[in-house]
């Protein structure tokens, strides 16, 4: 039961659109944007304090039954923003996604909460992002994306947000200081999607040259992105110089201490300049005025030496020095800065990271000026491991997705019982909660779960999942299939090139590449029971809050996209049996039934691709015309095509192929649908043929398509498509729900 008591309601008159003369506070802005004119059934209140918090009361100034506002106190604009996030949230059953295709569907009316709400950050540091989200996820975003991403993020108290776009330019004017051509500096960028990759030294100039373009057009955006994120009290955390240097700039300086990194992922070895040359500190001057200068700073810098990469030397006394004078060159130029590092390394490298070795280089930096992000806590907790790493602060962070794989996973049970031991046992260098995802729009519902639970007293779990069934569905009635999915579906974690059988390079037994890992751990018929639950429910006629609907009847987009989400996954499992059918088909030389495997195939292909192109989120088409959106001329355009389509397929390397899949329309039909029709044609034949399959022979041939396929220039669409629906029915004719309706009837009755 709910234990909000609600009583007046604020209902939308024109009267109290009556001079409203726009926003004048962050605040107000981002109310504006999410609520429209609906902004005014709200007052906010600043009142200062010494910890973050809000307050959620009918407004004592305005009691009018038929007027009454909600008023929400905060002692910061980011405290506002979460108040405001709880409100709609938990008491009004509005959800802000960070969809950004995802509109918010507001109520009629909003409730009025007869009591106060008031709730305290538990941790003062909320961090958010990833240096690959940069790549899976945000490359091709414009501000339009970011200012709703950055609204998203205050809502959700995010105050430590990863910012790390335009340093090209930047670096673009320090390489040209050091001596470096035009054409050199942007030949040792990397293309837009891989520079996340770039910026962690781990490859140089694939994809490049960087066009001048790109470069002037994402300062001017970080311009916009600092500014906004600072109206939101986050301290956005900027890069800093690592030892990562130009190959170029190696050769014009052979006296300088430079060596070339161990080589990561089949890529040319980076080259790294030993922080106790004197060129690093003269280095990271140049970079750190030039970047202030263009984005300001709040004293915090991201700086990550040998991502996934063994340094020059193991010696404790080496990696002290190492980090040592990092950090006093970041002071230099900035004598109230801190170090914000990511400790993936230690997790990755766990072997080579000893306790000896990883003291030395943490406690070499003062007390307080390195904060730690501990990565992949779902998975390994490395403060555990590393008395709270050696006392330095560090931040509890929850990863959950590489690469952008499309799959359910994500078990908050669990999450909820690593949080609570965290906060119960990690003593106070634990100083903030984060998420370091790699790419989003998948699960969200553990990542709002995460932060949530940064504010004290929230709902247990069970609570906290009606009241999502509650933003997702429009009712509480159906609480018991989120419950469900939280249950028994949502129960792994996830791991790099988890993906389904589907997305995975073609083969007759396993999986053809180290990515992809077609693994789940939960029965699939039971999630065939729950896709069933969300279609079966006929609707004579859609009526305020009932499943699926939202206010007006009209069917939510949230639950299309639960769906699209859930049948795709269902499917894409599903193909797994047919690929084994297929392969026993093969072993008995039955090319007849192998043809009858690949046409039911085919009918899976075609129906998940019609299924993902209902719902814009699940489309491939938005995603490469963004990136064409980069271009200024055709040759730029179709330049920023390639690169969108590299990074979801062949990625760039045949040791990463496959790592960022993902379940898309027109990825489905276009790509890995003929993919395996050229490895069925191959098969039979062999068979016909009286010869044994030749699997890496026929990798080879693959290879071929793969690479053909990211230099095409096939237009997909970007609006969501209709699905005509078959058959009558009662329930409300819509194109996800037609096409859920389809799969339904053909694969599930």
């Amino acid at each position: 039961m709910r234990k909000i008591i609600l009583m007046t309601v604020c209902f939308w008159t024109l009267s109290l659109t009556a001079g409203h003369d726009g926003p004048k506070r962050p605040i107000d802005g981002l109310a504006h944007r999410i609520l429209g004119d609906m902004d005014t059934c709200f007052v906010f209140v600043y009142q200062p304090d010494t910890v973050d918090f809000f307050l959620i009361e009918p407004d004592p100034d305005n009691r009018d039954l038929f007027s009454g506002k909600i008023r929400i106190t905060g002692n910061n604009d980011n405290s506002l923003a979460v108040g405001l996030n709880y409100y709609l949230k938990h008491i009004a059953g509005v959800h802000v996604s960070w969809l950004l295709c995802e509109p918010v569907e507001l109520p009629v009316e909003f409730p009025t909460p007869l009591g106060t709400i008031r709730k305290e950050a538990l941790v003062r540091d909320r961090f958010f992002l990833n240096y690959c989200t940069y790549g899976y996820t945000m490359p091709w975003w414009k501000w339009p994306q970011w200012e709703r991403f950055i609204d998203w993020m205050a809502l959700n108290g995010i105050t430590m947000p990863l910012a790390i776009t335009g340093q090209e330019a930047v670096w673009y004017e320090v390489w040209k200081e050091f001596g470096m051509t035009d054409e050199e500096i942007r030949s040792y960028f990397s293309g837009p999607a891989h520079l996340p990759w770039h910026r962690m030294a781990n490859l140089d100039s694939f994809g490049g040259p960087l066009p001048m373009s790109w470069i002037e057009g994402q300062k001017e955006l970080q311009q916009q992105i600092v500014a906004r994120e600072r109206e939101f009290n986050m301290t956005p955390v900027l890069p800093a110089f690592a030892g990562h240097v130009p190959k170029r700039f190696a050769e014009m300086h052979p006296e300088a201490d430079i060596q070339q990194l161990s080589a990561w992922c089949g890529f040319e070895p980076t080259h790294f300049l030993n922080s106790s040359d004197p060129l690093f500190a003269k280095i990271q001057k140049s970079f750190m005025e030039k970047e202030i200068a263009l984005f300001g700073t709040d004293h915090i810098y991201g700086v990550d030496p040998f991502n996934e990469m063994d340094p020059p030397s193991w010696e404790p006394d080496y990696l002290a020095k190492v980090s040592q004078n990092i950090y006093a060159s970041l002071q230099q130029s900035d004598p109230a800065a801190r170090w914000l590092q990511m400790t993936w390394v230690f997790y990755y490298k766990r072997k080579s990271w000893t306790p000896e070795r990883l003291r030395a280089y943490l406690t070499a930096v003062p007390q307080d000026k390195l904060v730690l992000l501990d990565y992949f806590c779902e998975k390994t907790e490395v403060w555990r491991t590393t008395d709270g790493f050696y006392g330095q602060p560090f931040i509890w962070c929850y990863l959950g997705n590489f690469g952008g794989n499309t799959m359910l996973v994500g078990n908050i049970n669990e999450l909820e019982k690593k949080l609570d031991a965290a906060l119960k046992e990690a003593g106070p260098n634990m100083t903030g909660i984060g998420s370091t995802l790699e790419s989003f729009d998948v699960s969200p519902q553990i990542y709002e779960y995460l932060f949530d639970r940064v504010w004290e007293s929230q709902p247990d779990v069970h609570q906290w999942v009606e009241d999502w069934c509650n933003v997702r569905t429009g009712s509480y009635h159906h609480t018991d299939k989120w419950q469900l999915l939280i249950d028994s579906i949502y129960k792994d974690w996830s791991f790099y090139g988890l993906g389904t059988q589907l997305v995975a390079r073609p083969s007759l037994e396993g999986h053809g590449t180290y990515y992809t890992k077609p693994y789940y751990s939960y029965n699939n018929d039971t999630l065939k029971k729950i896709c069933e639950s969300f279609v079966a429910t006929r609707i004579l006629e859609p009526c305020q809050g009932y499943v699926g609907t939202n206010w007006e009847g009209k069917y939510k987009d949230s639950y299309n996209y639960d769906i699209v989400n859930l049948f795709s996954q269902w499917m894409g499992n599903h193909f797994m049996d047919i690929r084994n059918d297929f392969t026993v088909a093969y072993k008995n030389r039955d090319i007849k039934e192998m043809k009858r495997q690949v046409k039911i195939a085919n009918q899976l292909f075609e129906d998940v691709d019609a299924l993902l192109n209902t719902h814009p989120a699940f489309m491939l088409g938005p995603w490469i015309e963004a990136a064409r959106d980069w271009g200024t001329t055709k040759k730029e355009k179709d330049y920023y095509e390639r690169q969108a389509r590299t990074l979801l397929t062949v990625w760039g390397g045949p040791v990463l192929n496959d790592y960022a899949n993902r379940m898309w329309g027109g990825l489905v039909g276009d790509y890995y649908a003929k993919r395996w029709n050229l490895f069925f044609d191959a098969v039979i034949k062999a068979v016909k043929e009286g010869k044994e399959f030749d699997e890496k022979a026929f990798g080879e041939e693959l290879s071929k398509f793969e690479h053909k396929w990211t230099e095409s220039h096939t237009k997909y669409p970007v609006v969501p498509q209709e699905v005509k629906r078959k058959a009558g029915g009662l329930a409300p004719k819509h194109p996800t729900y037609n096409a859920a309706w389809a799969i339904y009837e053909r694969w599930m009755e």
